[in-house]
């Protein structure tokens, strides 16, 4: 079966590293699906306003490789512990899939890409292809008694983030709110906690650099990329 791709993500996540690593994790963040040409009909879309949420259907298209392992490192886990690949949401995967639940905030048109859809809580790269988009049920999609497995582990961790004003400020205003909460969210690795080390994420044009010690993230340095 050949699966079409009938839209790609646009958003400000121009690399892997830093992305959330769950779909709505990071509400502030905003991106738009943007239909290929074949699929760049605004019937197909009618009635989709009725919805607060949707499924995106898509693919780690920075994952692909030949094969596929049973077994996977989660970084969550440190990166030394196995768990199989069904047990887990990690991109290497045998047929590359992944499911994100987003929050719709329009339906709009654009000179440039016709009829889109702006949505936030997105986890997927700028250009991700997207195979299919879904409404989503709360009735029947929300398990509020639902156990997370190893996932519980994580859950509710948060950084503290020290942002300098002044560093701040190079930042577009209307994309300070996402970074913060990207970033307190912990970008790095599970299993590495250097205080000396510096990493650096891309988002919205900007390279932010910074250094985590102690539960508080502080950046150093932000330029444009």
């Amino acid at each position: 079966m050949e699966l079409q791709v009938i839209a790609h993500m646009r958003c400000d996540f121009s690399a892997k590293f830093g992305i959330p690593r769950q779909s709505g994790l990071v509400e502030e963040a905003e991106g738009l699906v943007v239909f290929t040409p074949e699929y760049r009909n605004p019937d197909a879309l009618r009635g989709i306003e009725g919805y607060s949420h949707l499924w995106l259907i898509w693919q780690f298209s920075q994952a692909v490789r030949p094969g596929w392992s049973p077994t996977v490192r989660p970084p969550r886990l440190g990166g030394n512990t196995r768990m199989g690949v069904f047990a887990t949401r990690s991109p290497f995967r045998p047929n590359f899939l992944g499911l994100s639940s987003v929050r719709l905030l329009g339906v709009e048109k654009r000179p440039e890409f016709g009829t889109v859809l702006r949505v936030a809580g997105a986890d997927l790269m700028d250009g991700t292809p997207i195979f299919d988009v879904k409404p989503y049920l709360p009735y029947t999609d929300s398990h509020p008694d639902a156990v997370g497995g190893f996932t519980d582990q994580a859950a509710g961790y948060l950084l503290q983030v020290d942002f300098p004003p002044a560093l701040l400020e190079k930042v577009p205003e209307e994309k300070r709110a996402a970074l913060r909460a990207l970033l307190s969210h912990d970008p790095r690795p599970a299993y590495q906690d250097a205080p000396e080390r510096v990493y650096g994420l891309e988002y919205a044009g900007q390279n932010v650099r910074f250094t985590v010690r102690d539960g508080t993230l502080t950046v150093l340095s932000v330029e444009a990329v």
